[in-house]
């Protein structure tokens, strides 16, 4: 069932989309949004069931929030193209968005994104699945534990992507991650060596670059977008 993304926008220009992480919002962008308002039609979404966008009734998983931006972009937005900048579990709806609907993404950037929950760092994998496995025992009672499951379970469980898909890709493509990264680092340039003639941009700091080293990140995001 399609529902609407709630979004904030400001500035003129090309549309460029943000896309946050799990259990995040659009705000986690802020350093971003201001930064880029100057060049471009900056649009910072909320994800099904983020933010102030409602969780629905169709499955709540990476594929699904894919689909819900094409709808986003078609219906709410008539959007022909936009730029796509998605971190961490947006990176991942962009990696996939990228894929099914190559003819809808102008310029892609990808930032701390992952192919399947194994290319996360051991520590934090087994911690998530510890979380996981928690909130699983509690969900059936607490309507917050079914939502922290429910969360924790894209990390978990999702995304599913095959290296072969990612030749699928048509945009040009930035792969970034932090130095510190809970990506593996190899996992990270995996992705960007799958994805024909794509960028690949380690920024210092951890998973968190956007927030943690905004002028390091936004420079490198603005100059890819620039580049002819």
């Amino acid at each position: 069932m399609d529902i609407e993304l709630h979004y904030e926008e400001k500035g003129s220009g090309e549309p460029l989309i943000l896309l946050h992480g799990n259990g995040e919002e659009s705000s986690y962008f802020t350093n971003q949004i201001d930064y880029f308002t100057e060049k471009y039609r900056v649009i910072a979404v909320d994800t099904r069931g983020h933010g102030l966008t409602p969780r629905g009734t169709a499955p709540f998983t990476i594929r699904q929030f894919a689909d819900d931006l094409l709808y986003f972009m078609n219906e709410q937005l008539h959007l022909e193209k936009a730029h796509i900048l998605g971190f961490s579990d947006g990176g991942n709806i962009a990696l996939l968005f990228a894929i099914k609907y190559p003819e809808k993404v102008d310029r892609l950037i990808v930032d701390g994104a992952n192919l399947s929950p194994r290319g996360e760092k051991l520590k934090y994998r087994v911690e998530i699945r510890c979380c996981y496995k928690k909130a699983m025992r509690k969900a059936s009672q607490d309507t917050q534990a079914l939502k922290e499951a429910e969360l924790l379970g894209l990390m978990v469980n999702d995304p599913d992507i095959a290296v072969a898909e990612l030749k699928k890709i048509k945009s040009k493509t930035l792969v970034m991650a932090g130095s510190r990264d809970m990506i593996k680092r190899k996992h990270t340039l995996l992705i960007g060596r799958s994805i024909p003639d794509a960028e690949i941009k380690l920024i210092k700091g951890d998973h968190f670059i956007a927030n943690g080293n905004p002028v390091d990140f936004n420079r490198a995001v603005d100059q890819f977008l620039t580049k002819q």
